[in-house]
């Protein structure tokens, strides 16, 4: 596989690297985060401004028609600034779903407004306990059950809702500011706000069949990765600048042999995180099945992201321990997409019982003896 960017995927990471940097300041992100919305509207605009929210939406949407590849570069570069907008659940969540399972309806109610950034979208995907139950009231789907952390509720016009029906685990559209539902506020570790929701017979309209849920939660996991890419990548750098520039003992902390090699291990980390989320990509972009390299992608996020975030906050000394300076944010960011839709632990036990699930017989695979 060649992972090498194309003329026009080198000019999406681009655009979007000026337009984050020109609007995603440490002094920006802190009054964004004293705000109650805890969301950057003018950064919102500007992305909608420069189509990069409809990047990946279909053609006949107003979209850019491209792919999961290109709005991976636009994740990590939100990454790199810890920019406060949902663009992950707006368009891996939301968008990304629609405009594959959606009915030409909901294609045109929903997608022109998130390329415009008038509409934003989520998903309740993290799962605590049992599923909602979906239920047929005449011709209508009405929901009943808990989700918790729901990204960007708040603000959201619709939420993708997995629900057990009758005819198994389905995707529903809810409205979470509608009847039936009851939204309880919440904060995130990375400062983020989120919403409980607590559906009682809230109307839902089903989207798309079977396999949709499975479907958006591999790019959710492979969004997730590509944000931390950028997080770990330019924390890093932020360390590298602070060692180079600190001096102690007439040198530069970077050439003292500590210093260096806990950099170093969390360069690997980042690069081997970079593999595994291009690998992951490129598989489902290609229509392959990707389950297992989702999962090793999401653990190296999980597991190579919190060593350098740690890494990274520790090599910045007692300045580190400083919740308002700008490296404390990439900790918390880390933090917070490590365990997102399960950490480290749970991706291998996943990843162990898909293994054992396709070994011959359906049984773990065992070495000689074994």
């Amino acid at each position: 596989m060649d992972f090498t960017l194309t003329e026009e995927q080198e000019a999406v990471r681009d655009l979007a690297a000026q337009i984050f940097a020109g609007h995603s300041s440490p002094s920006r992100v802190k009054e964004v985060e004293a705000g109650d919305e805890r969301c950057d509207r003018a950064l919102w605009a500007e992305l909608a401004a420069a189509n990069l929210l409809g990047i990946a939406l279909p053609d006949d949407v107003g979209g850019s028609g491209l792919g999961l590849i290109e709005l991976c570069l636009l994740l990590e570069q939100q990454g790199r600034r810890v920019a406060p907008v949902p663009l992950w659940p707006t368009v891996v969540l939301g968008a990304l779903p629609i405009g594959e399972f959606g009915t030409a309806e909901q294609r045109e109610r929903w997608l022109p407004g998130v390329g415009a950034g008038d509409v934003v979208l989520s998903a309740a995907l993290e799962s605590f306990g049992p599923e909602p139950t979906a239920r047929l009231d005449g011709a209508a789907w009405r929901l009943d059950g808990t989700r918790l952390s729901v990204p960007a509720a708040h603000v959201a016009a619709r939420v993708i809702v997995p629900a057990s029906s009758d005819a198994g685990l389905r995707a529903f559209l809810v409205d979470p500011s509608g009847d039936g539902v009851e939204r309880k506020r919440a904060e995130t570790t990375s400062r983020e706000i989120r919403s409980h929701l607590v559906l009682s017979g809230a109307p839902a309209e089903m989207l798309g069949g079977e396999g949709v849920v499975e479907w958006l939660h591999d790019r959710a996991l492979v969004g997730l990765c590509a944000l931390q890419v950028g997080v770990c990548e330019e924390a890093l750098r932020q360390a590298a600048e602070y060692t180079s520039d600190r001096v102690q003992f007439g040198r530069p902390l970077s050439t003292f042999q500590g210093v260096a090699l806990k950099a170093a291990d969390a360069y690997i980390d980042t690069e081997a995180m970079r593999a595994t989320l291009w690998q992951a990509a490129w598989r489902l972009t290609e229509g392959f099945d990707a389950s297992q390299e989702v999962m090793v992608a999401k653990w190296w996020a999980a597991e190579g992201g919190h060593r350098v975030v740690h890494a990274t906050q520790h090599l910045h000394g007692g300045m580190g321990a400083d919740v308002d300076y700008p490296i404390h944010r990439y900790f918390l960011w880390g933090k917070q997409l490590s365990e997102e839709l399960g950490g480290a632990s749970v991706q291998l036990a996943r990843l162990g019982a898909a293994i054992a699930a396709t070994a011959p017989g359906g049984r773990p695979m065992t070495g000689a003896g074994g």
